[in-house]
């Protein structure tokens, strides 16, 4: 396979090995610091050793640090507690300690003391100060003998090597920053471990010699130890600052070996089984896998159908068939690619069943009892794994949420053993991220998406695993673009990754969106984000093209996260989805590899102090390539040089252009630490050339070859337009786009595909992520519109041209062959024959089924033999007979459906049927059984009559349903009669819930056996349903119509009546075009009286029915009559009015008139026509028909008639206007002819009529019109003019006459006259007789209505109770009651009416006259009741005050009390003046207080209350508003008593009480002239 750009030329590791070595690493190292752990040879990180190996040691390393320091080959580097101020090793020692490290490492041994043993050779000479180096420890054999390899080694145990300069480049990213500033001064580190190693060694006392070693180190300069104190201070805070640079390391994607996620897993199992191994592998490049037996390659050719090999989504499996001895075997499942090998194992044991086992049961196909599959409780039978509310292909947007999900049935349920479920995407699983996250409930997954991105689009797939049983189910996610925020801006560039990363630059690169807002994209922009802020800063000033752009600036160990915008003429779009983190860290000196792999790299740190006299000057790199060229940069890559010395060194990169020798340096100001290097700012198009030099302290070395000639641009070519673009079928929402792949194409990303309606020029994209490969489903298409399709290719630099346009192709649902039939059962059987009957597949694969095709086969002792054909040409019903059978013998059977598309697979074995006679009396079971027309409530169920009637003919059927969640023992039938008809309407049913259906048949000999179930089925109105619309066209032809837009090419229309066919009837006719059909009645009669259905074939059960009964028979036929001979609608007939002057208008209105309509007026049969006596006028608008006379004459009087022709359609209306009708419209003609001459003067709007004022006075009133101010009014009663003390203004067009405390005396004739030089108009009013008694009874209601409450007064003589009316009058009859019971007056008890007081004056009171008073008053027609209790505390103080005024006369006569002067109501008009006096009494003089409505009231400038000469109380309200209305009293008092006396002030507004009055309708008499 071909890689990508940038692994070419470099090779990667697996950064899960380097991430996990790295971190162990520097974990220990931070831990030997904090302990202050010294460094030791090769893995002894911490030295235990007792302190004479250490001795032992310090000796060795003091004499060789005589001759020479070199580096040691085998990775030693000691600070232990040696008094040698330098420290040396030998190569011998260096080759020991290596062998000791192959063993330690073998055989897992980690402690030194076994790894460090001898010591003893020849050191090389120390040098003064070396310089830093980081190597593997393989590569130390590859130095010379005396060359000394110091290095820094953690507490890892093993040692790896790394494979090439890029794996080197990755692995010392994170090592770098702890290799450039741990070593920085290895004097400082010596003399720190030194020092204390001499501390450990003085405490433990050991040795004279030792201590005296000690002493030496700790015998140093105050210059010294300030420096070592400095340096130590510096070394944590690098430290520090290390860890904080790896908390910002992150992973990116690059090659790694195999990793098994599921390994193989062993099995037992029986012989004749099927065995299944399952593996699932990562790895990049993706491992091939290879399964083994025994260590021998399996090949599944050389032994045809025992061994399955499949590969699907990441899981591998390998299937065993028909498992026997030979098969037990180690099987091994090994996976490679270019990172390595790894293999997995597993055993498969077979057993011999010992029990009796059926092998036909195998032979068949059928499961058996136990298929033992093993669970971690131990052997379970088979698992069953369905899917049931699945998701289907869903669309969503870009910042939307999404979930997948669907519930997961599994049988059997093995409690507390939870199935293994994972999500892929496009085949590769999908990790739980701040995007995406799966759960499982128990029983649902469900994958939540929280922010949608393109990113996310695909085929997601689902897989189940339970023990070794495994279900999957897939389905395509996609996701469209946001909204732009600028129309016509481009969608969001996808997929953002980091290729590329070291201290330089970073490489980021994206996909190209599939939308370009209407016009090209002219490049993107690129922004950088440091993690941890939120600041975005954008990397590029002009937008670049190529889909790759190197991001430089970085700061040196900071993290960083991506985004791309895209722009075009428009503007620029929204961002994409930001990328992983990544940090810009720059490796140390490369390593050189060995040959041979090696082992993941441990992150070793090579250390040294020694300091060479001289340096070296590196050599020239070497393999300088330019690895990419784009019009915007170059990006060349290089190999360090064999020779450079011992310390880090950097790089110069020159260019030259063609033709010239004038070399310049591109990096002047910012040397190069990485073999890698990005230029930008060349010309396009121009050619150049490039080497690059190596530098150090020593000097600047020689350049390195030049590279070939390289001219500026994309190397990599835009693909070129896929071609042959072939569209097909696949279902009623999607079509399958296939084409062929661009030529020459490289770097491949993918496909976009789009798709435009036909005539609309318009293109939507299909998918928004790229597709590989050469065929893709186009999902959510609209049924039946023809789409065509355009395809182009996209890679880094660009999109391709589209290419051409497929042809059209209608969407809708290809044509496959039909599934299988079901439900095989016996109708009837005889001695040599057999009738079968079966189920309809559910699905005709688009096309009808042409027939059925049945196999047998001989059943003996339960060993099933070869299969037979029982027909060899298609039977077209679903039930067949099968002849030449042997009697008592037992027989299966399957069923195949053909249509044009082929032959179905076959149906499941049915069960073992016997071919005998049948001799039972009951029927057979029904068959057929078919649902349609099914809705919410409702459905249609039918069914075929069965083949075996028993002894005696069907009779009828029994029809029962139960839920199909139900038990068998809760079937119901649904009549309690049997019907005959082979269809019932089933009503009643319960929305949402899901049934079955059973029919029996009936004779004379019983209930026979059920039909096979017909079901389940939920009970809902699916969206879209029509029904059957009947209709009566404008020649009165009734027909039935229906249509349906879910029809296929190969669906027809099949009409009946009472669910049988109708084809070839002589009463009707039945026309189709396109998805609509009508039928049509010839005559509709009696004889066609039923249920017309219409079913629609090759769909999913459309059907319609309509019942014409008597009724709507007798209703289509009224309606067909009307259709025939059409009539003119009218909206109301003929009718007559009498205008305003005593005009008579004649009009109708018809529904509708078209602008030809012609109406003929006719008067006594004879036409009118318009003259000076008749005006006609047509509103054709409104449909208004007119005819106006001036007046009627004695000659008009007779019968009226409009007639109407509108086209075809006719009408008419007719008026009879005779005798007693013709004179009182006559009358009233003339009569609103007076009116309006006797409205041209001043004339009466509203005639006299009068009303009741709440002061119980009477007022006369009348509205006048047409006045002027010459115009006068005068009232009369019985003919005498009354004077008025005011002359009426007629401003508000009320005149009105006041009679106050109304009585028989004002009984009368009352006139008012209006009267000018106009003319003159008069009202006249009759109160005599009832009309007077009317008023006198209104009068007496509002007096009775008056009445206050009842009060209780004490008096010498007894109690008395009292209440105030407005005034009384004789016809306003008063009674009194005590507890229920009328009183009769006596001398005691007394009733009387003083002034506007009524009263019951109880003398000498007794216990017995405690109780409930009521006192009614009755205004002629209802009574009005007021009631006072006269009991309990009331009676007490009532009678106590009666005893104390008995008893002493004195204070009765002295007691203050008001003599009079205080009206009960005060009516006053607003802004009047209220002034009101009072003569008060009592002995001493009482004190005088106000109240208003119970409150007090006190004195002011607007209310002025006064007491003079303790006789006199005046009240005073100066201008009365509104807010001065309510109930007012005054309380007088003095030793001897109290006394209360109340009243109302009533302010009213003139205005609106006329109006108030002009509002209401008048009571009493009607108005008259």
């Amino acid at each position: 396979m071909s890689l990508p750009f940038y692994q070419r030329s470099h090779q990667h590791y697996d950064l899960s090995y380097r991430n996990k070595d790295l971190r162990t690493t520097m974990s220990h190292y931070q831990q030997e610091k904090k302990r202050s752990a010294v460094y030791t040879h090769g893995s002894t990180a911490y030295s235990s050793r007792s302190l004479a190996a250490r001795r032992q040691e310090s000796e060795a390393f003091s004499q060789a640090s005589a001759t020479s320091y070199q580096q040691q080959a085998s990775q030693t580097y000691s600070l232990g507690a040696s008094s040698s101020s330098r420290h040396s090793q030998g190569s011998e020692v260096s080759r020991k300690t290596a062998s000791a490290y192959d063993y330690g490492y073998s055989h897992g041994l980690t402690d030194s003391s076994l790894l460090l043993e001898d010591y003893s050779s020849k050191l090389s000479p120390q040098t003064k100060r070396a310089k830093r180096s980081l190597l593997s420890g393989e590569e130390t054999g590859s130095l010379p003998g005396n060359y000394l390899v110091p290095i820094y080694s953690g507490r890892q145990v093993h040692i790896s090597g790394i494979r090439d300069s890029e794996e080197e480049r990755i692995k010392e990213a994170a090592a770098y920053i702890a290799q450039k500033t741990l070593l920085a001064s290895e004097e400082a580190i010596a003399a720190s471990k030194q020092s204390t190693a001499s501390k450990q060694s003085a405490t433990s006392k050991r040795t004279t010699s030792t201590l005296q070693r000690e002493e030496t180190f700790e015998k140093k300069s105050r210059n010294i130890a300030i420096r070592e104190k400095a340096e130590e201070l510096s070394l944590k805070k690098t430290l520090e600052e290390t860890q904080t640079y790896h908390g910002k390391l992150n992973e990116d994607h690059l090659l790694h070996a195999p990793e098994f996620i599921i390994k193989p897993r062993s099995h037992t199992v029986w012989e004749k089984e099927n065995v299944k191994l399952h593996c699932s592998v990562a790895g990049w490049p993706e491992p091939r896998l290879t399964w083994y037996k025994n260590q021998v390659p399996i090949n599944v050719h050389a032994n045809p159908g025992k061994y399955i090999i499949e590969s699907r989504y990441g899981m591998h499996t390998l299937e065993i068939s028909k498992c026997d001895f030979e098969d037990t075997a180690q099987y091994r499942a090994s996976a490679m690619n270019v990172q390595g090998e790894l293999s997995a194992y597993a055993s498969v044991v077979v057993k011999r069943y010992k029990g009796e086992l059926d092998e036909s049961l195998l032979r068949g196909g059928v499961s058996m009892p136990l298929s033992f599959a093993v669970t971690p409780y131990g052997y379970a039978s088979k698992f069953e794994i369905h899917f049931d509310d699945k998701f289907d292909v869903s669309f969503g947007r870009e910042g939307e949420t999404m979930s997948l999900g669907c519930r997961v049935v599994i049988t059997p349920e093995i409690k507390h053993f939870q199935p293994e479920v994972q999500w892929y995407r496009n085949g590769a699983p999908v990790s739980p991220s701040k995007w995406v996250q799966p759960h499982w409930s128990g029983d649902r997954a469900t994958l939540t998406f929280s922010h949608l991105n393109k990113e996310d689009e695909g085929l997601y797939t689902i897989r189940v695993r339970m023990g070794e049983y495994y279900e999957q189910y897939s389905a395509y996610v996609f996701v469209r673009d946001a909204d732009a925020e600028i129309e016509g801006a481009p969608a969001a560039p996808l997929d953002v990754v980091s290729l590329d990363a070291n201290k330089d630059y970073i490489i980021i690169s994206w996909k190209q969106p599939a939308v370009d807002g209407g016009s090209p994209i002219l490049g993107y922009f690129i922004d950088k984000c440091e993690v941890g802020t939120d600041t975005w800063s954008q990397c590029n000033d002009t937008p670049v093209k190529f889909a790759r752009f190197p991001v430089t600036g970085l700061i040196e160990g900071r993290s960083y996260i991506f985004r791309v915008r895209a722009v075009n003429k428009t503007g620029i779009g929204l961002p994409s989805r930001v990328s992983e983190p990544v940090a810009a860290l720059d490796p140390a000196e490369k390593a050189r590899l060995k040959s041979h792999p090696s082992a993941p790299w441990t992150g070793q740190i090579i250390v040294t102090e020694e300091e060479p006299t001289e340096g070296v000057i590196p050599g020239p790199p070497t393999d300088l390539s330019v690895t990419e060229a784009t019009r915007s940069y170059v990006v060349l890559s290089w190999k360090p040089p064999g020779q450079r010395g011992h310390e880090g060194i950097m790089y110069f990169v020159e260019k030259c252009d063609v033709g010239a020798e004038n070399w310049q340096r591109v990096n002047t100001e910012l040397p190069v630490k990485s073999p890698r290097f990005a230029l930008f700012d060349l010309v396009e198009g121009k050619s150049y050339r490039f080497r690059v030099r190596c530098s150090n302290s020593a000097g600047v070395g020689e350049p390195s070859e030049t590279t070939e000639v390289t001219v500026v641009g994309d190397k990599l070519d835009i693909p070129k337009a896929p071609g042959k673009i072939i569209p097909s079928r696949n279902t009623d929402t999607s079509v399958v786009v296939s084409w062929e792949e661009s030529r020459d194409a490289k770097e491949l990303v993918g496909y976009y595909i789009e798709a435009s309606v036909v005539g609309s020029g318009k293109w939507e994209p299909c998918n928004n992520n790229p597709v590989k490969g050469s065929r893709f489903t186009c999902h959510g298409l609209t049924t039946a519109q023809s789409y065509i399709f355009r395809v182009r290719a996209v890679n880094a630099a660009g999109l391709s041209e589209y290419s051409q346009d497929s042809e059209a192709i209608e969407v809708k649902a290809a044509i496959a062959v039909p599934s299988a039939p079901y439900d095989i059962t016996c109708l009837e059987s005889f001695r040599d024959s057999m009738v079968l009957g079966w189920k309809q597949p559910d699905t005709t694969g688009g096309a009808e089924i042409t027939g059925y095709y049945v196999n047998y086969r001989e059943v003996v002792g339960e060993v099933p033999g070869k299969w037979r054909e029982a027909n060899i040409k298609a039977v077209s019903d679903a039930a067949y007979k099968i002849s030449n059978l042997k009697e008592n013998t037992l027989y299966q059977f399957q069923v195949s459906a053909m249509n044009i598309a082929g032959l179905g697979a076959p149906s499941t074995v049915s069960e073992c049927f016997k071919c005998e006679e049948w001799t039972i009396a009951v029927p057979g079971p029904p068959h057929s059984v078919k649902l349609s027309e099914v809705r919410k409530n409702s459905l249609v169920l039918q069914w075929k009559p069965p083949v075996y009637s028993g002894r005696t003919p069907v009779t009828g059927y029994f029809v029962d349903l139960k839920e199909a969640s139900a038990k068998d023992d809760q079937w119901r039938g649904l009549n309690e009669a049997a019907i005959v008809n082979k269809y019932l309407r089933v009503q009643g049913l319960k929305e949402g819930t899901s049934y079955v259906f059973r029919v029996r048949a009936v004779n004379q000999a019983g209930v026979g056996k059920p039909s096979d179930l017909a079901g389940p089925v939920v009970a809902e109105t699916r969206p879209g349903t029509k029904e059957v619309v009947v209709s009566v066209d404008d020649d009165g032809v009734i027909s039935l119509n229906f249509e349906c837009d879910q029809m296929t090419p190969k669906s027809e229309f099949v009409w009946s009546k009472d669910y049988v066919p109708t084809e070839d009837s002589p009463r009707l006719e039945v026309e189709n075009k396109g998805d609509k059909t009508k039928m049509t009645f010839k005559d509709l009669g009696t004889d066609d009286l039923g249920t017309y259905s219409c079913d629609v074939t090759d769909t999913d059960g459309i059907a319609s029915s309509y019942l014409i009964d008597e009724e709507e028979m007798k209703r289509l036929l009224a309606l067909s009559q009307e259709h025939k001979f059409p009539t003119v609608p009218t909206k109301s007939e003929l009718a007559v009015e009498i205008l305003e002057k005593g005009q008579v208008r004649f009009w109708m209105q018809a529904e509708k008139l078209s602008s030809n309509a012609k109406v003929s007026y006719i008067f006594n049969e004879k036409e009118i026509f318009e003259g000076p006596k008749y005006k006609m006028h047509i509103d054709r608008n409104t449909g208004i028909i007119e005819m106006f006379m001036e007046k009627l004459q004695d000659e008009d009087e007779g019968t009226y008639t409009f007639q109407i022709q509108d086209g075809k359609a006719t009408g008419h209306s007719t008026l009879v206007l005779i005798g007693d009708v013709y004179k009182k419209l006559q009358k009233e003609a003339e009569f609103q002819r007076q009116e309006w001459i006797r409205k041209q003067g001043p004339h009466f709007a509203e005639y006299l009529s009068w009303e009741v004022t709440g002061e119980c006075n009477v007022l006369l009133k009348c509205k006048v019109a047409n006045i002027k101010k010459e115009t006068h009014i005068v009232w009369y009663k019985d003919e005498r003019e009354i004077s008025v003390d005011e002359k009426h203004d007629f401003k508000d067009g009320i005149c009105t006459l006041l009679i106050t405390e109304f009585s028989k005396k004002d009984a009368g004739f009352y006139e008012v006259i209006l009267k000018d030089d106009r003319g003159k108009d008069k009202s006249r009013l009759k109160l005599v007789d009832e009309a007077f008694q009317d008023l006198m009874t209104e009068v007496c209601k509002k007096i009775a209505l008056s009445a206050t409450d009842l009060k209780i007064q004490s008096t010498a003589e007894g109690i008395r109770l009292y209440s105030f009316v407005c005034y009384y009058l004789d016809d306003l009859k008063v009674n009194w009651s005590h507890n229920g019971t009328g009183i009769k007056y006596t001398d005691r008890v007394k009733s009387g009416v003083t002034g506007e007081q009524i009263w019951l004056q109880i003398n000498e009171p007794t216990p017995n006259d405690k109780g409930k008073y009521v006192m009614e008053l009755f205004d002629g027609k209802t009574g009005h009741q007021k009631t006072v209790d006269l009991s309990g505390q009331a009676f007490d103080e009532a009678f106590a005050e009666f005893q104390r005024l008995k008893k002493s006369p004195l204070d009765t006569v002295n007691r203050a009390r008001v003599l009079g002067g205080l009206p009960d109501v005060v009516t006053i008009q607003e802004g009047k003046a209220l002034n009101l006096t009072c003569n008060v009494w009592g002995d001493p003089p009482p004190e005088v207080s106000w109240l208003k409505n119970e409150k007090p009231l006190t004195s002011d400038d607007h209310c002025s209350l006064k007491f003079e000469a303790g006789k006199t109380a005046f009240f005073t309200i100066s201008g009365v508003s509104t807010a001065d209305s309510g109930k007012y009293g005054l309380v007088v008092k003095n030793k001897y008593g109290s006394e209360t006396s109340d009243f109302t002030v009533s302010v009213f507004i003139p205005e609106e009480e006329l109006r108030k009055g002009a509002m209401e309708p008048p009571k009493g008499n009607q108005k008259s002239k």
